[in-house]
C-alpha cells in the first residue's frame, strides 16, 4: 500500500471568513475526523497535498500527519476534495483517521483487461461503474480490481457479484448491479432514439402555450 507524508496545521477558528482568507493566501481549509476523536479543523498546501497522493494508489495513499502535534503520526486518507469548477483549484478537503489494524471502506478502480469478442464484432463495451467499494486492511487496500473483458460477446454483462474480490479483501454491495456490458450498434442507436424522443418531449413540456387569437 503507497503510504506519504502530510505537512498540516491546527486551524483555529473553521468559520467561512476564516476559510475565505486561507483559500485566498493559497492554502486549502480542511478537516481530520474518525472514530473515537473530535473532527479536528486543519490547513493543508495544495502542491504538499497534490504530491502526496501522486502515488498509484492515489486518494487511498495513506497519509501520515506531520507538523501538528495534535495529530503527529495519526494516519488518515483523503476522503472528499472539493475542486473549484472554473479555477480548479482545491476549494477544501476532508480526511478520514484510520486504524491500520482494522477494515475499513475504500473505492478501488475497476481496470478492464483485455478486448471483448463483442467489440472485435462491432459492439462497444460500456464500464458502468468505474469505481467498487472494498472492505479491507488499509495496508491491503488492491491498486484496483481487474476484470478480464476478452470473452464477452455482444449482449453479455458483467455483475458485481461475478467479480472475484483481490486477496484479502471484500467487495461491499446490496443490489447486484451491472458493473460492464457489451453492446451492439442496433442497442446504442435505439438507445440514442429514446434519449432524443426524451428531450424533445422535455422540450415541448418546457415550452409556453401558444395564445389564442
Amino acid at each position: 500500500m503507497a503510504q506519504a507524508e502530510l505537512n498540516v496545521e491546527i486551524r483555529g477558528n473553521s468559520n467561512k471568513g476564516v476559510a475565505r482568507r486561507l483559500r485566498a493566501a493559497g492554502k486549502v481549509p480542511a478537516v481530520v475526523y474518525g472514530k473515537g476523536m473530535e473532527s479536528t479543523p486543519i490547513i493543508v498546501e495544495p502542491k504538499a497535498l497534490e504530491q502526496a497522493i501522486a502515488t498509484e494508489a492515489g486518494w487511498n495513499t495513506l497519509l501520515t500527519l506531520k507538523g501538528a502535534a495534535e495529530l503527529e503520526g495519526k494516519v488518515v486518507v483523503l476522503k472528499e476534495l472539493d475542486v473549484h469548477p472554473l479555477r480548479r483549484t482545491m476549494v477544501c478537503a476532508d480526511f478520514h483517521a484510520i486504524d491500520l489494524q482494522k477494515k475499513s471502506s475504500f473505492l478501488v478502480p475497476v481496470n478492464v483487461v483485455g478486448k471483448s469478442e463483442g467489440e472485435k464484432t462491432g459492439g462497444t463495451l460500456q464500464l458502468i461503474r468505474k469505481e467498487l467499494e472494498v472492505i479491507c486492511l488499509p495496508t491491503a487496500v488492491p491498486q484496483s480490481i481487474d476484470i478480464d473483458v476478452t470473452n464477452l460477446e455482444i449482449g453479455d454483462t458483467v455483475h458485481v457479484e461475478e467479480i472475484v474480490a483481490p486477496e484479502h479483501a471484500e467487495i461491499s454491495f446490496d443490489v447486484n448491479f451491472t458493473v460492464i456490458t457489451v453492446k451492439g450498434r442496433q442497442a446504442e442507436e435505439e438507445e440514442a432514439e429514446e434519449e432524443e424522443g426524451v428531450e424533445a418531449v422535455e422540450a415541448a413540456e418546457g415550452e409556453p402555450a401558444a395564445e389564442e387569437e
